[in-house]
């Protein structure tokens, strides 16, 4: 079953603002929120609908690539548009978006007050690199890379911090000329997770982590561009008390030498001799799924070019596949021997080797105008 776009999810136009966003996220989450609607699958689907597109759409960089390339260009990012989801993940990610503390009237949905309804410390994020060649970018593929990696050690304890009782905020009362007012803060002792270190293993450090490595299968898309960003929610490092940070992957591509890209079409350069478009012939060329053999008809002109429909690369939202276009370049021999120059010179005044271009036949111009356009 095909993902419903997810401006339709939220009732919204493709314009909407980061504001409208916010409160069409609140409003359907509030009406189909599990706290009111118990043991209703249906109302469980639907309000982690919502939080999937409002996880994208109220994102900057990820609504920017679903707007350019829908599902797919937010696929493989991780989170919940990744197809990771649990409710715990909802509510400590999306909490903010109801108000938390205050006696807020949405403070009963998410628990009243403490970490889970106001925000959670969240690690920091790591930044990896993946080099890819032409093939792999047209058909996707998957990475297995080597991650160091800050997790929680499995020997650490933590105990409930006592200056805030484990909530992770702090209030203060201060007189003002208007009378008493109250403020809350993060907590200063445990910066805002409401737990402090209690016992650690010899290997970890005094926040009570370890750095491992860690072996993670990325899944690339096809049609990815070089410089694009994807990332995988959680892959980053932990935090104790907190959700752990992004894995970001920027892509890199690796320059073919042979064929060039151009957006989605692939672009290869044929060498010809004279006689090989003057008699006409049978060549191979290599594509990305290999090598294919092309005509050329006899008389074929030089600059020429060639389609070979389905032979480019996916388009990212996977609905097409580009060509690959073949440019036709007559070579010309730089030497020749006594004997090549007696018979080129006998050929040389005869009127079929005279240049003589019909109206009908297109310059350069006219020919690249009508492949691209």
């Amino acid at each position: 079953m095909s993902k419903r776009d997810y401006y339709e999810v939220l009732a919204l136009s493709r314009g909407a603002t980061a504001d409208e966003i916010k409160k069409a996220y609140r409003k359907i989450a509030i009406k189909y929120h599990p706290d009111k609607n118990p043991n209703d699958k249906a109302a469980e689907d639907k309000f982690k609908e919502a939080a999937e597109a409002y996880e994208v759409l109220g994102n900057d960089e990820k609504r920017s690539r679903y707007d350019q390339f829908g599902h797919q260009g937010v696929r493989g990012t991780g989170g919940f548009s990744g197809g990771s989801m649990n409710m715990e993940d909802i509510f400590s990610q999306f909490g903010d978006v109801f108000g938390s503390g205050g006696g807020s009237p949405f403070e009963s949905f998410f628990g009243g007050g403490g970490t889970r309804s106001g925000s959670r410390r969240k690690g920091t994020n790591l930044r990896i690199k993946i080099k890819l060649t032409l093939r792999e970018i047209a058909d996707g593929v998957e990475k297995k890379i080597k991650v160091n990696r800050l997790v929680v050690d499995s020997s650490t304890t933590f105990k409930s911090c006592s200056a805030c009782q484990g909530t992770g905020q702090v209030r203060k009362v201060m007189n003002t000329m208007l009378g008493q007012m109250m403020s809350t803060a993060t907590c200063p002792s445990c910066g805002g997770t409401g737990e402090l270190v209690d016992s650690k293993g010899a290997g970890a450090d005094n926040s009570g982590m370890n750095r491992t490595e860690e072996v993670i299968a990325i899944k690339i898309p096809a049609g990815v561009t070089d410089g694009i960003q994807l990332s995988m929610s959680g892959k980053g490092n932990e935090v104790a008390g907190g959700v752990a940070g992004d894995l970001l992957i920027v892509i890199e591509e690796i320059q073919d030498d042979v064929l060039k890209r151009d957006g989605n079409n692939v672009i290869y350069d044929l060498f010809l001799s004279f006689l090989d478009v003057a008699l006409g012939s049978s060549v191979e060329v290599p594509t990305i799924d290999g090598k294919v053999k092309i005509k050329i008809e006899a008389g074929t002109q030089s600059g020429k070019i060639l389609r070979l429909k389905g032979k480019g690369i996916k388009d990212i939202e996977g609905y097409r596949k580009g060509d690959q276009l073949i440019h036709l370049n007559v070579w010309t021999p730089k030497t020749l021997s006594k004997e090549e120059k007696r018979i080129l010179t006998i050929l040389k005044d005869s009127k079929n080797f005279i240049p003589t271009p019909s109206k009908n036949e297109k310059g350069f111009y006219e020919k690249m105008k009508e492949f691209f356009e």
